[in-house]
């Protein structure tokens, strides 16, 4: 391979592939699954994230990403409803996921779909890719965007980490309207899918009681989440999972950072922000974009794992302090959101770090 190769096809990897092609560079793009499908995302997306996915050529009200106005919060018979500071909208994963590699393909990219990435080492200056199956290729570059999934030979430094479950419901929920449900072992959040139904996505201590059966049983999950408040059993009354089990994700490491060489990292392999408590998908357009410009410029990995963490560091403490709030005191976080609006707010706009 002559060009940069992009391992993952998510938003970072889409925008890393657009930034590269804009630019006159012929990027490659593997993408392990050979029709994009669901992934384990609270689909929150900021006006950070618009505004980068329309430079990208990616049009949000086109795609029927339903607008949200409001953010409600519930812990036990607590809860909190705020207007949100910006501008937010709610969209499918597998819907935004196929505009951008659309968008990737119409820049000029080779998109290969279908081609899992079994393991990757440094050789001198060149990267080698294994590929299941057994073929073997060699690439100048390589921009890791493989998600919350670790690719064999440049594991994250990270460790533990909470779970991460999905469960698509039918049935109706407030149109306009996020909810973050706190529940044992960690929170959820809630809102409306286009084209009908909600989107229920928790983050969760897999050690907490009754945590391993949510995980195995989408019955279990809604009552667990539903558990937890007034207001999320009042939300989740009547709805329906489309499956029987939840999408799941282990030793998700939220507040991850990384710094150093490599490869360049992109999205979840750069850093992970508390899901509900910023806008991680932003931020991986964000880093995709820094890495296309950083190995067009023939800028080091290091220098753009760098520049990256010091632009959203500070936005990463104040999430990380939020979810926590969220996980050890609930009805503190949803009080002070009651009490203090405009400092909710204020927090909220400060982990935009798109």
């Amino acid at each position: 391979m002559s060009g940069p190769v992009i391992v993952g096809g998510g938003p970072a990897g889409a925008a890393a592939a657009i930034g590269l092609a804009r630019a006159g560079v012929r990027p490659r793009l593997l993408e392990r699954d050979r029709v994009v499908g669901e992934k384990v995302c609270g689909e929150f997306l900021a006006e950070d994230a618009a505004r980068h996915l329309d430079g990208l050529g990616v049009d949000l009200p086109s795609l029927g990403a339903v607008p949200l106005r409001r953010a409600l919060f519930g812990a036990g018979r607590a809860q909190a409803e705020m207007r949100l500071p910006f501008a937010a909208w709610s969209l499918p994963r597998a819907v935004l996921d196929a505009a951008l590699l659309q968008a990737a393909e119409e820049a000029g990219a080779t998109v290969e779909r279908g081609v899992s990435v079994a393991a990757v080492q440094s050789c001198g200056t060149d990267w080698e890719l294994r590929i299941a199956g057994g073929e073997t290729r060699v690439a100048p570059s390589l921009i890791l965007a493989t998600g919350k999934h670790e690719l064999r030979g440049v594991q994250r430094s990270a460790s533990g980490g909470a779970l991460g479950l999905k469960l698509i419901l039918a049935g109706d929920v407030p149109a306009d309207a996020v909810a973050v449900l706190a529940c044992s072992g960690g929170y959820a959040g809630l809102q409306p899918r286009a084209g009908g139904g909600a989107n229920l996505c928790a983050a969760l201590d897999s050690r907490a009681p009754g945590v391993a059966e949510a995980a195995r049983s989408a019955a279990a999950l809604v009552a667990h989440v539903a558990a937890g408040s007034a207001l999320a059993a009042r939300l989740l009354a009547g709805l329906r999972a489309e499956a029987s089990r939840p999408m799941a994700v282990a030793r998700v490491p939220y507040g991850f950072l990384h710094r150093g060489d490599g490869p360049f990292r992109v999205g979840d392999q750069a850093a992970v922000i508390p899901s509900f408590c910023g806008d991680g998908v932003a931020m991986a357009l964000l880093s995709g974009l820094r890495a296309a410009e950083a190995c067009r410029r023939g800028a080091s990995p290091a220098l753009h794992h760098a520049g990256f963490a010091a632009s959203v560091a500070g936005g990463m403490r104040m999430a990380g302090v939020v979810a926590s709030l969220v996980r050890h005191a609930p009805r503190l976080m949803v009080g002070g959101v009651a009490w203090l609006p405009g400092i909710a707010g204020a927090v909220a706009r400060r982990t935009r770090l798109g």
